[in-house]
């Protein structure tokens, strides 16, 4: 497989609580790096697929510390350097040991400048695939248009899009975001999305599993891809509806598991298996991204895969 799958949007600076606390307790923290599109790339590149990323980073330790873990994850990235916007920042509070709350900083940041001029035409054109994400679409105007413009192009140029819808209520404070998501939707051929995101994006209850994703499959992508985390997945493509159950796991963080899971289905998509393996890969992808903290550094590489069916605890 030489061919690579492209992804662009925003990837920020992250600071994790150290330990179980509100922010005002906690006295430490960890540094890193995470964003949807670029999780899904490192997830990718980790499965043995090249990956491609585009975005902003700010002229700032920050900003040089994404390139870093995206490049020495394998990834091939091509980061523009704004200096008149800083790298975005999230920060993790571990309230519980349950639980985690996540607030972003990224108000004119680097990331949310995106523009289409960005993204060069023959890292479009060249790719095997083109994956999108509703949180690029959201970010900011700039950044709908660049996944517009992204998505014209590929269609011109044959190569198939996924969209993930990822929706995120902060970043639509005012306004619908159905209508863009449906556009979207109705422009790829692959669309990834939980319960209340279909629900969302075609107002029905979200108890109506199999209308959901007929619905989203009457908007006009060939496939249509449910996750729904301990209830496993499901996949409908006209014709059929495939589900897969979740694999029970010893669960650490959630954060960057849709991602995982996205990863694992475009890696056995573009490796040619059938519909219910890929579904399979995606199930183990992202419930081995659920055993670790971070955005992307508990995801599973190939080999990892192979530990969800060992019963013995010592590999030797």
């Amino acid at each position: 497989m030489k061919a690579h799958v492209l992804t662009f949007g925003e990837t920020m600076g992250l600071f994790r609580a150290a330990e179980v606390g509100d922010l005002s307790d906690v006295d430490t923290a960890r540094i890193a790096t995470g964003g949807a599109d670029s999780n899904v790339a490192i997830g990718l590149a980790r499965l043995q697929v090249p990956a491609v990323w585009v975005g902003r980073v700010g002229a700032d330790g920050l900003g040089r510390r994404v390139v870093r873990d995206l490049r020495g994850q394998g990834v091939d990235v091509h980061a523009v350097v704004d200096g008149a916007g800083p790298t975005g920042l999230m920060v993790k509070e571990k309230r519980t040991p349950h639980t985690t709350r996540v607030w972003f900083y990224r108000t004119e940041s680097a990331g949310s400048r995106l523009r289409p001029d960005d993204i060069p035409p023959e890292l479009v054109e060249s790719a095997a695939h083109v994956h999108v994400t509703g949180i690029t679409a959201s970010i900011s105007a700039s950044g709908l248009e660049t996944v517009r413009a992204v998505m014209r192009r590929a269609r011109r140029a044959s190569v198939p899009v996924s969209f993930d819808v990822n929706h995120r209520a902060s970043l639509w404070r005012s306004g619908d975001p159905a209508p863009v998501y449906r556009e979207l939707a109705a422009g790829c051929d692959i669309v990834f999305a939980g319960e209340d995101e279909a629900s969302l994006l075609t107002g029905l209850a979200c108890d109506r599993t199999e209308k959901l994703l007929e619905a989203i499959a009457r908007l006009g992508p060939a496939t249509v891809v449910l996750k729904r985390g301990s209830a496993g997945s499901l996949l409908y493509d006209g014709d059929r509806v495939l589900e897969r159950p979740a694999l029970s796991v010893p669960v650490v963080d959630t954060v960057g598991a849709g991602d995982a899971f996205v990863a694992g289905f475009l890696a056995g998509r573009l490796s040619g298996e059938a519909p219910s393996e890929c579904l399979r890969l995606a199930n183990g992808a992202g419930a081995f991204a659920c055993m670790g903290a971070g955005d992307w550094e508990s995801m599973a590489r190939s080999d990892d895969l192979l530990l969800l069916n060992n019963v013995d605890p010592v590999v030797r």
